[in-house]
């Protein structure tokens, strides 16, 4: 059993920009660790403030997400910068690799800075993928298909982040890219040999040695490893991103509420299946009766066993106090933003 204060290993979203007696009875579930943004919970800066600013009242040691890459997966606009997808940088690294690793830089830094001020923790991000050109849901996410200019983008994206006091997320380990299903939708499934994963793997590896603070795991089967997607599989989080990787940080599963887990049975069997796996946050979204089944089956579990990574992920929380050139610096990171989003 969890204990109150501690962080549980759930990840849930509320219903709207606004907190409900519903919302504020479900945060308070010892089973609860985080809260995951959506576009639905935003009207603008000042509003998301006050958002977070509640949800922090009713839950103080809450870990506050959202899914902010750039490009399509940016959930927040009005207000914010737009920040071009990573494929631009990609696209600048092939002629220029010191100014893509420049603009890399300053577009993390602006991310968390901006987030950081409507009192959001974390951007999940970098996506560490490989683009084969086979995946639409990675698509333009990712920085390239070259493993040496992913990771060396991924890896000054999460640094710029931590400077920021915003722990970076690579996902979506072993590697998303070569297939061509949606896992939103069903299970993707990779037949390569393991050899060929390897490359996929190569940048979280790299990223993992620079010491990336959390890794989102595939929801993808890879049967040369596992008959388990990686997602929900305890030789690829335990054997091989531990043991064999050395990561000793916080593994998010990807959400339980996509149609690639459902193949997996009810929420409860999901919720099981990923902690037994090694998960330490287990995302609920968009399905408030799923969200509380699952808070249900953690009570059952032994979850506690993630609670030290959970707690030295949020500790990795800090934002950067404000200094007199920061305006300065933002300034230019929109103006780099902007040339990269008319070039996309």
């Amino acid at each position: 059993m969890i204990e109150m204060s501690a962080p549980g290993p759930l990840l849930v979203d509320i219903e709207g920009t606004e907190l409900t007696a519903a919302d504020r009875q479900l945060l308070g579930d010892p089973a609860v660790g985080g809260v995951i943004l959506f576009t639905r919970n935003y009207r603008n800066p000042q509003q998301l403030f006050a958002l977070t600013e509640a949800m922090r009242a009713a839950r103080p040691n809450l870990l506050i997400v959202a899914d902010y890459e750039g490009g399509r997966v940016q959930r927040f606009r009005d207000g914010f910068t737009p920040i071009p997808p990573m494929q631009s940088l990609g696209r600048v690294w092939l002629e220029d690799p010191a100014a893509a690793r420049s603009a890399a830089a300053e577009l993390a830094w602006l991310v968390a800075m901006e987030l950081a001020d409507v009192g959001i923790d974390m951007p999940l991000a970098p996506v560490a993928d490989l683009d084969y050109g086979n995946s639409e849901v990675i698509g333009s996410r990712a920085f390239g298909e070259a493993p040496a200019a992913v990771a060396e983008l991924a890896i000054v994206f999460a640094r710029a982040l931590a400077e920021a006091g915003s722990p970076a997320t690579a996902k979506h380990f072993p590697g998303h890219g070569y297939v061509v299903a949606d896992s939103h939708a069903e299970l993707p499934v990779d037949e390569r040999p393991i050899e060929a994963l390897a490359e996929d793997w190569a940048p979280f590896a790299d990223l993992i040695d620079q010491g990336v603070a959390s890794v989102m795991m595939a929801h993808v089967r890879y049967p040369a490893v596992d008959d388990r997607p990686a997602s929900l599989s305890k030789l690829w989080i335990e054997d091989i991103l531990r043991a064999q990787l050395g990561f000793a940080g916080c593994v998010f599963c990807d959400d339980l509420s996509m149609g690639a887990a459902a193949s997996l049975g009810d929420y409860a069997e999901r919720v099981r299946a990923a902690l037994d796996a090694g998960c330490d946050y287990l995302p609920v979204c968009n399905d408030r009766e799923a969200a509380l089944a699952a808070c249900a089956t953690v009570a059952g579990c032994d979850a506690d066993r993630g609670t030290s990574r959970r707690q030295a992920l949020q500790a990795r929380v800090a934002p950067r106090p404000r200094v007199a050139d920061d305006e300065r610096r933002r300034q230019a990171a929109r103006e780099t933003a902007a040339q990269l989003m008319g070039a996309a």
